[in-house]
């Protein structure tokens, strides 16, 4: 007979380790996502050009030249956490962007989906959304993990608007918590919890449809957070 505990503890959980990502790609309708390597350097260096502006919230970029470029995503790929994937809209065929899955805590069934740069060709695309989408669902129901986080800096309001839409919940903000190029950063947190993500997944799928599509690409109606 098992004794309840004298003070409240949380739910009993499922407390087996989630496994971790394997570095595989992923194929939507209209993105692949592929193990990031140096193979992809020469489109990311093309995709970079004259987009310096959306490095302004990472802790790296803009590079100077391609062998800054190339030294990145060398140590870059050769990292199991955060774990990157090139984005490789069909539309255009190039390798336009990366994303990872990152600080993934099996132990805890946690994991972050982040370190998200995409070339401004990439950026507010049906690619761009699927590309969060498949890491999404590949965390959330191929891996089982129970808690989807996306932090970023409270000012950048583009990732905070994306986090909404995507149906990620707020949970608050830390204060001055990382220094990031020389200067003070506060994290917004937002997470997504395994008995919300089937109605995230739903949402996410209907508006990916290609019912919701137009025949120049353009979505007929919004993402529109459910729940």
């Amino acid at each position: 007979m098992t004794t309840a505990p004298a003070f409240p503890c949380g739910e009993a959980v499922d407390p087996t380790p989630r496994p971790l990502p394997a570095r595989v790609p992923h194929r939507g309708a209209s993105v692949t996502l592929e193990p990031l390597g140096l193979a992809h350097l020469d489109e990311l260096w093309e995709a970079a050009q004259g987009a310096d502006a959306t490095w302004t919230y990472l802790a790296y970029g803009p590079f100077p030249a391609k062998p800054a470029l190339r030294a990145h995503i060398a140590a870059f790929s050769a990292q199991h956490d955060p774990m990157a994937w090139a984005v490789r809209p069909h539309a255009t065929g190039t390798a336009d962007g990366w994303l990872t899955l990152m600080d993934i805590q099996p132990a805890h069934a946690a994991i972050e989906i982040g370190n998200i740069w995409f070339s401004p060709r990439l950026q507010r695309t049906r690619a761009a959304t699927e590309a969060m989408f498949l890491l999404m669902r590949h965390a959330m129901d191929d891996l089982g993990y129970r808690r989807l986080v996306w932090k970023c800096n409270a000012l950048n309001a583009p990732s905070r608007r994306a986090a909404d839409r995507l149906g990620f919940v707020y949970e608050g903000t830390l204060r001055a918590h990382m220094v990031v190029k020389g200067r003070r950063r506060d994290t917004a947190m937002f997470s997504i919890l395994a008995e919300e993500w089937p109605a995230r997944r739903e949402a996410l799928l209907a508006w990916l449809d290609d019912a919701n599509f137009d025949a120049a690409g353009r979505a007929l109606r919004p993402l529109a957070r459910s729940g």
